[in-house]
């Protein structure tokens, strides 16, 4: 459109200026007309500079062309109306096919005999009617594609936060976990090596599984199939978790009420994460003081309380990662999330709806 416009417009100045016949003055506005039209190419304007240029050719075209019905040159004005109704705005686009018709029907005037005046004026109009209409299209497609690739890129902001927050959940307990146990291997080493020795390979178990969970993590953001793919845990891990942190050391006390079996995968997940992140959190900061899980499962939400004798004093306790990504993961399924101090120790307590 930038070379391509401005070159036919010129081939029918060149064609309007030769079948006018010898003669000076239209050889000069040809030439002149040419020369503007090259600028307009080069500088690639719009809007008013546009419509200003194209409005300095109509006039040479009028000066070329005049009266003359049967000129090719008048393809020019046709032309420039459809220009500027598909690169300038709309009001513009219809001022400048509003004095094109008034051209027209100026020639028509004078030389009322000929009615080619009346197609001429019928392709203008329509050549602004129609470009208009096809630069709003172009302009709602330009907008869908900026849409577009502004919900890709929050998309994969969402992807991002999504990996980052089950990376942190499962190499926090990993970490943890098996800290604990190779804090307990390391203490009953020269006095009970059976115990040190049960106490690492509890330690490599759960690496191994964490590994799995990564790896499962990993695969399902890639789209991976099902035979690449470890599941990723849900509610009814969460006995097994607890128990990891018994062997660990960490006195937990779980009570259930209801199925844990009618979570699904995704509330599941979400029950698992929440208890992973605050048994974590109560091995880290509790000093050794119990925690007391509880997970309610009713007709219509789910409600998991974890009790702890963590220090509301400490850092992780104050709006860590940890606490942003749980609160995150509950609210995106419709949930709430509560954390705080309680008498003796503190509290996390999630709500989510089934």
């Amino acid at each position: 459109m930038r070379v391509a416009a401005p070159a036919a417009l010129a081939s029918f100045v060149v064609i309007g200026a030769v079948q006018g016949g010898p003669s000076v003055v239209r050889v000069t506005v040809a030439a002149a007309m040419i020369a503007l039209l090259a600028v307009i190419a080069w500088i690639d304007p719009s809007g008013w500079r546009l419509v200003g240029g194209c409005a300095a050719v109509a006039v040479g075209l009028f000066l070329i062309c005049h009266q003359q019905a049967s000129s090719l040159g008048w393809f020019g004005a046709v032309m420039i109306a459809a220009w500027t109704a598909y690169r300038a705005p709309g009001l513009l686009a219809a001022v400048t096919g509003a004095a094109l018709v008034a051209g027209f029907a100026v020639e028509w005037s004078m030389l009322t005999e000929d009615g080619g005046w009346g197609a001429w004026i019928s392709g203008t109009v329509l050549a602004t009617v129609g470009c208009t209409f096809a630069r709003r299209q172009r302009v709602l497609v330009e907008q869908l594609s900026e849409a577009q690739a502004g919900l890709v890129e929050r998309t994969r902001a969402e992807e991002r936060n999504r990996i980052a927050a089950e990376m942190h959940d499962v190499i926090g307990h990993a970490m943890t976990v098996s800290l604990l146990h190779v804090s307990s291997a390391r203490l009953a080493l020269d006095e009970d090596p059976d115990e040190a020795r049960a106490a690492l390979a509890e330690a490599e178990r759960l690496a191994r599984q964490s590994l799995d969970e990564v790896r499962g993590v990993v695969g399902l953001m890639r789209g991976a199939g099902p035979r690449e793919v470890a599941p990723l845990p849900g509610g009814t891990d969460v006995t097994d978790l607890v128990d990891s942190f018994r062997r660990a050391g960490t006195r937990v006390q779980l009570h259930v009420s209801g199925s844990l079996d009618a979570l699904g995968a995704t509330n599941g997940l979400a029950v698992y994460r929440v208890v992973q992140e605050s048994l974590t959190n109560a091995a880290r900061h509790g000093n050794g003081t119990p925690v007391s899980v509880r997970v309610d499962v009713g007709g219509d939400r789910t409600t998991v309380t974890i009790d702890s004798g963590r220090s509301s004093g400490s850092g992780a306790a104050t709006g860590g990662a940890g606490l942003i990504v749980m609160n995150e993961r509950v609210q995106a399924l419709g949930g709430k999330l509560l954390a705080g101090p309680r008498p003796g120790g503190w509290r996390v307590e999630a709500v989510l709806p089934l």
